[in-house]
């Protein structure tokens, strides 16, 4: 792993969803320093925007599929 563990930090939080099934988020954080070594940062050029973002569907279909991941499983009747 190119992170030593006192430059991540991580949570999980979960609960009850409105559909009563039970739903969990993991959170990951990386220190800012840990990053520079990887190069993601603004002072290279490559970590500023380049070209044309994405069409907005992209946007609307990537939504709809975290809103339903993971699906449930259907019941058999």
């Amino acid at each position: 792993m190119p992170f030593a563990q006192r430059e991540l930090r991580w949570g999980l939080a979960c609960g009850i969803g409105p559909d009563g099934h039970w739903h969990g988020w993991f959170d990951v954080q990386v220190h800012a320093d840990a990053l520079r070594r990887l190069g993601p940062h603004p002072d290279q050029p490559t970590a500023e925007v380049i070209g044309p973002s994405p069409p907005g569907r992209w946007h609307a279909a990537a939504a709809r599929r975290a809103l339903n991941w993971p699906r449930p499983a259907e019941s058999s009747k």
